[in-house]
């Protein structure tokens, strides 16, 4: 049901004005009001997003880490170990020195690996607040068409 409020049609139900009937100035403050919720919003959605996945981010890393310091202790044993059986065969200086070149090849190997899907990774930004802004861009800009219409 309508009624007429203030020289405007309104929506008695929700209170609103039908929009067909506002002044073009009263539109276009409206379209900007909410506009700039949308906006805040959406800086809002990404600022959570970012602070989820830079917190997951911190726990992984500080994770990753522990897990590199204890496999360096077990690395070095296996080196000590390594080196050792070795040195029964070949002089110590030689076991040393053979160790040492293959952990340098293998370190060049997951280097270039690691190279790899690092430059393979996607880049970090908030995904869903942009899909959502773009998404609100189009709205928008569907809607403006639309009303330019006749």
């Amino acid at each position: 049901m309508i009624e007429y409020d203030n020289g405007h049609r309104t929506d008695v139900l929700t209170g609103v004005p039908d929009p067909a009937h506002l002044s073009t100035t009263e539109l276009v403050r409206r379209a900007y009001a909410q506009l700039s919720t949308l906006v805040r919003d959406e800086v809002a959605l990404a600022k959570m997003e970012l602070a989820e996945k830079a917190k997951q981010a911190g726990m992984g890393a500080g994770l990753f880490g522990a897990a590199g310091l204890f496999a360096f202790f077990g690395v070095a044993a296996v080196v000590t170990t390594a080196i050792l059986a070795l040195s029964l065969v070949w002089p110590a200086w030689l076991a040393a020195l053979t160790v040492a070149v293959l952990l340098f090849a293998i370190a060049a190997i997951v280097a270039l690996i690691g190279r790899r899907r690092l430059t393979a990774a996607t880049p970090v930004y908030p995904t869903e607040a942009a899909e959502g802004l773009s998404a609100d861009i189009d709205a928008v800009r569907t809607a403006v068409h639309d009303r330019g219409r006749p």
